[in-house]
């Protein structure tokens, strides 16, 4: 109540003060006010906790209210009930913990124990391992000194060179006795010499003033291109000198026979006796003197084209071929064309007949033939072939033209020889409407050989005439190392009845086979100053059995650049297709062996030539005689020595896909790609080829003269990867024999073509057993157009095929050196000019030498590739130069080469897939 009558009267005094207290009245009111409030929120709590405290310590220990309950009186609450059951879970799951706690310590000491019992097997499998290493070590060294017993390494002989005046060996008792055994030193001549040869300069001997211009300027030249030549005459194996052919001066007579021996003497290296001399006598005339005759050149060989049989030492000198290029290469495109067979005249013969027999033995120099013969001379048989030959041509059987007497002044010749008639492009004319040509041999048996029947040879052969030669006893040039019965005929002057009937029985295969090797060996051996020369070393180096120096190579010029990711990461990138690769090989590239058989091709392979050679690579110009190519090749190791070792050994597919196949147990290959300004698509080509087996290394060709970017990243293959440099934009720079090359088979491959590595091993595999033939994926072929008569290129799909692209192709790397340095360069300038055609000059270049058409693989007929830029085979142009190039092509070859086949290879784990409209092609598996 008295709370209430202040809180009244304050109401009442503020609202009398209100109406009119003063203000500090109301102050004093708020005071009190906030005391009040005060005192009740502090004080009063305090009273209250203080009585309720007394009240439970008045009460005694059993009438507590607020306090803690002793026992469990506490948990009959309901509220505290589920504040138990909590405690005790947790309780339980701390027990749990601590029972797992304990059995991870368990579980932790017994891995300790494992450890090191781990350490121990460790150490001591290190030991074991440290053993084996020990074991192989000595196993392997067991096995070198067992191969070591069996193969010993041979060592270069030591090459001791006799003094400059030493007199040599004996020379033997008669001149006509000298042979290499008894007259060459082949102490000067080491087989890994090199077979170096010194040429006498022409101004350093009296004769040499006399010599043809023409003759010592094409000589000169050859000189200088020869690989053989060496300046150091004291370490020379052979050394040449050029004798003839001496011009004809009426002011200056011919030096004396005994002059000359004088003269010869006096050579710096000639030592007495002229061991180990070359006398050369290149003719250019059908009458060329006998520069030598009844000169003693001791034991120094002669070269020349006119021997005497009492001058000629079988086995000794050499029957050369007369120079008719002296200076300028003959005009392939001039040369007429090999086809058809059959020509205007079955044979002809233009000449005249100076002397008799009988009236040349009379006027023979002294004691040259007549002391030598005994009884009668030989029978004069010109007169019998002088019937023979009119009857023929009067019995209109065949058209023949023969002529044994010129309408002009017939050219000078040797006694009993029979003289050419008219001048050389008449006489070429004729030869060109000819199928066969006849050479008649001098009557006078002891000339074995003369510059007038070599001429008539050159110029029958040069025009793609077959010459008959009537005389067995004639010696034609390089007779010793040519199988001249494969281009010639011989037939003895006794069966000149029978020569009618002889040559109409040959079949026109034959004749064509003989017209192409006619025209192989003039292209080779006699064509040029050049290889005439080097057909002469060629000879000699052959007959004493040192190998040819190797074949050069196309250095290669390597654009730096740097490699970028690892390449593998797109799974569709080696698609295999249905079938497995096998077995990888996890060696690092190796090249294929060099030199490996060049003793036995230079021992062995005589006779040789190109386009007869019925096993691998015997086609190539191994022969002994080979001056365009001196050499065996750099790389004739595995692959053309037949081991019995195999890549596989039968059984079902799986096995046969397990191993590589061939003869060959150990090979890689390289890849050769052509690319021009197109980065993006030369790097995905080369992502497919990572994990490629059997891949030796990638050559890239880069054919711009814009060098790569800087920043272009490439992959990482696993391999080297070669980029190299051109000179030019060229198609021909794909054929280039670069030395980076290591290996003998070349994949030759665009940079746009996409195959899987399980076409490329097929067709690795097939090449391997096919080495001397192009193994590729597309195929093409040629056809004859009869409307505009001339020949096509035929891209259609067909069963048919001559052509297999080396847009993606395997093929041996000689043919790089044959298309680079063999071929005629007509055809690599046709390439330059059309930027085409290299794959078709490829082709005709093989089936020209192996007379073999290409081998497909696979049914894949074409490649695709998507988002690539626009090809050079889009355009219409495009086939149409191609249509030129086969053309152009057969003119050079004088023929056309490429063969058709139906053949196709297919490996029986593939799962051909044929267009429906394919389905009746001939497949052979």
């Amino acid at each position: 109540h008295t709370s209430y009558s202040i809180c009244t009267m304050q109401r009442s005094g503020g609202i009398v003060g209100n109406s009119g207290q003063p203000w500090v009245l109301r102050r004093v009111r708020l005071t009190w006010l906030s005391f009040m409030l005060f005192f009740i929120l502090v004080f009063f709590p305090l009273i209250a906790h203080y009585y309720l405290t007394t009240i439970d310590e008045a009460g005694g220990p059993d009438k507590r209210i607020f306090g803690p309950r002793p026992g469990g009186e506490l948990c009959e609450a309901k509220h505290v009930q589920d504040l138990c059951r909590i405690r005790e879970s947790v309780s339980e799951e701390l027990l749990q913990l601590e029972a797992k706690r304990q059995e991870l310590n368990g579980e932790i000491a017994r891995l300790n124990l494992r450890i090191e019992a781990c350490k121990r097997s460790i150490d001591s499998a290190k030991q074991d391992l440290l053993q084996l290493k020990n074991v192989i070590s000595q196993t392997e060294h067991s096995y070198k000194e067992l191969m070591a017993q069996n193969q010993p390494k041979l060592s270069l002989p030591v090459r001791l060179l006799p003094d400059k005046d030493d007199p040599g060996y004996p020379p033997p008792k008669s001149a006509q006795n000298c042979r290499l055994h008894t007259c060459f030193d082949y102490a000067r001549c080491p087989l890994t010499s090199g077979f170096p040869v010194y040429v006498y300069d022409t101004g350093s001997y009296p004769w040499g003033e006399k010599l043809d211009p023409l003759v010592k300027q094409g000589f000169a030249s050859s000189v200088k291109s020869s690989v053989y030549v060496t300046d150091n005459p004291n370490i020379a194996c052979l050394y040449i000198v050029l004798v003839g052919e001496i011009q004809e001066s009426p002011s200056s007579p011919p030096a004396s026979p005994l002059d000359l021996e004088k003269q010869l003497k006096v050579l710096p290296y000639w030592r007495l006796d002229g061991h180990n001399h070359l006398l050369v006598h290149l003719s250019r005339k059908s009458l060329t003197q006998n520069f030598l005759y009844n000169v003693s050149t001791g034991r120094a060989a002669v070269a020349q084209s006119t021997f005497f049989e009492h001058q000629y030492r079988e086995g000794f000198d050499m029957v050369v071929s007369p120079l008719v290029h002296a200076l300028s290469e003959p005009n392939f495109l001039e040369v007429p064309p090999q086809v058809p067979v059959k020509r205007k005249y079955l044979f002809t013969f233009q000449g005249e007949k100076v002397e008799s027999l009988r009236s040349s033995l009379l006027e023979a120099p002294p004691q040259s033939f007549e002391e030598e013969m005994e009884g009668d001379p030989p029978a004069d048989y010109d007169d019998r072939i002088i019937g023979t030959l009119k009857a023929v041509q009067d019995s209109h059987l065949d058209q023949v033209l023969v002529e044994f007497t010129c309408k002009n002044q017939p050219k000078p010749s040797l006694p009993t020889e029979w003289a050419l008639c008219g001048e050389r492009e008449d006489r070429l004319e004729v030869l060109k409407v000819s199928t066969f040509a006849l050479v008649i041999s001098p009557g006078d048996v002891q000339l074995v050989a003369s510059a007038g029947c070599s001429m008539r040879l050159f110029e029958a052969l040069e025009v793609g005439v077959i010459p008959v030669v009537l005389g067995d006893h004639s010696k034609l040039p390089y007779h010793h190392l040519i199988r001249w019965s494969e281009a010639v005929i011989m037939v003895p002057k006794p069966r000149i009845t029978e020569l009618h009937f002889l040559l109409r029985s040959i079949s026109d295969n034959d004749l064509l086979a003989m017209r192409r090797q006619g025209r192989l060996l003039w292209e080779t051996y006699f064509s040029t100053s050049e290889s005439i020369f080097s057909t002469i070393l060629a000879s000699v180096r052959t007959s004493i059995q040192i190998p040819a120096a190797p074949i050069r190579e196309e250095p290669a010029q390597e654009i730096p650049h740097k490699a970028g990711k690892l390449a593998g990461t797109d799974a569709n990138m080696a698609d295999n297709g249905d079938l497995d690769l096998g077995p990888v090989e996890v060696e690092p590239p190796y090249a294929s062996p060099r030199f490996l058989r060049n003793f036995t091709y230079t021992a062995a392979d005589v006779y040789r030539t190109w386009n007869r050679a019925p096993g691998p690579f015997h086609l190539f110009p191994h022969t002994p005689l080979d001056p365009v190519l001196p050499s065996e090749a750099k790389f004739l190791g595995s692959g053309t020595g037949f081991r019995p070792i195999g890549g596989g050994s039968g059984g079902s597919g799986k096995e046969f896909q397990a191993a590589l196949g061939g003869n060959v147990p150990r090979e890689q290959f390289t890849v050769v790609m052509l690319t021009y300004e197109r980065e993006e698509v030369l790097m995905n080509s080369l992502e497919r080829l990572n994990g490629l087996p059997y891949l030796n290394k990638v050559v890239v060709v880069w054919n711009s003269p814009k060098p790569p970017s800087d920043d272009l990243l490439w992959p990482d293959i696993g391999l080297p990867i070669v980029v190299v440099r051109t000179e030019k934009n060229s198609l021909n720079n794909r054929f280039l024999p670069w030395d980076a090359v290591e290996t003998e088979a070349i994949l030759s491959i665009d940079d746009d073509a996409h195959l899987r590595h399980d076409e490329i091993m097929f067709g690795f595999r097939v090449w391997r057993e096919a080495r001397d033939r192009i193994v590729g994926f597309p195929g093409r072929f040629h056809a004859w157009d009869v409307n505009h008569q001339s020949w096509l290129y035929n891209s259609n799909y067909s069963c048919e095929l001559s052509m297999v692209l080396t847009g993606a192709a395997f093929f041996h790397k000689y043919y790089a050196y044959l298309y680079s340095y063999v071929m005629p360069q007509a055809i690599r300038d046709m390439v330059d000019e059309y930027i085409n055609c290299e794959d078709i000059a490829m082709n005709f270049l093989v089936s020209h030498i192996t007379r073999k058409p290409p081998i497909k693989v696979t049914s894949r007929w074409t490649f695709r590739c998507p988002g690539c830029p626009q090809a050079l085979s889009h355009d219409d142009s495009h086939f149409h130069e191609r249509h030129k190039c086969i053309n152009f092509f057969v003119k050079v070859y004088g023929y056309m080469p490429l063969l058709y086949t139906q053949f196709r290879v297919d490996s029986v784990l593939f799962k051909t897939r044929l267009p429906h409209d394919k389905t009746k092609c001939f497949k052979f598996i």
